[in-house]
């Protein structure tokens, strides 16, 4: 059953970030927990960087200040990600289950399920990322697709993931692109970064049914609300 904790409101990255870990901390202390589904709503745009991402490019700094960006640091690993457009979401799950293991791969593929059959329903088909361990001398998350990321038709990314451990619980979370700004993506990581969002999406596939149903308005908020009702059906359905 996935405990679903929707109604925390407003909250900055780092405020967040914290929530997020204690709820880690609480989960793996408890061998009867529920798993958990949140999605995320960010008072300010910030830059979050990954656990063992200790140093960043110093002209982060001045861009954070100019554009009032927040640079936060995430629990879990992988490379700095741009919250602006974005929607959040964070899984809390036990890593093995009725005494079967589990390879952090499976995990990822066990979690990442909920997405894709979600994106599926609204007519968006999602798959893994290829791109190799080269990801690692690269500082943004969106510049490369892994096999843990989840990509559209042409290899653009969607959506981003990443993980911490704590005992037999596991926390993953990702953003969900809606609306990127891809002058400012272009501006913080020096070149094009090779995403897409849902806005995009939509608005180029009028013929899809979600679209026509959706109607006219692809607004941010809009979008932002009815992906948090549609993934949370689905994670109803896979968990």
């Amino acid at each position: 059953m996935v405990c679903q904790l929707l109604k925390y409101g407003e909250m900055s990255g780092e405020q967040q970030m914290a929530l997020d870990s204690l709820l880690l901390d609480e989960h793996s202390q408890n061998p009867q927990a529920s798993s958990i589904l949140r999605f995320q709503d960010w008072s300010s745009p910030a830059i979050s960087l990954g656990f063992h991402q200790k140093q960043y490019p110093e002209a982060w700094k001045t861009i954070a200040q100019k554009h009032g960006l927040d640079i936060v640091h995430r629990p879990t690993g992988g490379r700095a990600v741009l919250h602006k457009g974005d929607l959040v979401y964070a899984v809390i799950t036990k890593v093995n289950t009725a005494g079967k293991p589990r390879s952090h791969r499976e995990v990822y593929e066990y979690i990442c399920k909920f997405l894709i059959q979600g994106f599926a329903q609204l007519g968006i088909s999602l798959s893994y990322g290829t791109s190799g361990k080269g990801y690692i001398h690269n500082p943004s998350c969106f510049s490369t697709a892994t096999n843990a990321d989840l990509v559209v038709a042409d290899g653009r990314k969607l959506i981003g993931s990443a993980q911490v451990y704590r005992h037999n619980s596991v926390l993953q979370h990702g953003s969900i692109t809606i609306a990127p700004d891809y002058s400012l993506l272009t501006e913080i990581f020096s070149g094009s970064v090779p995403v897409i969002g849902c806005q995009e999406i939509f608005a180029e596939h009028q013929e899809m049914p979600t679209s026509r149903q959706w109607g006219s308005d692809l607004s941010e908020a809009s979008l932002r609300a009815r992906l948090i009702e549609a993934l949370t059906l689905s994670a109803r359905q896979h968990f």
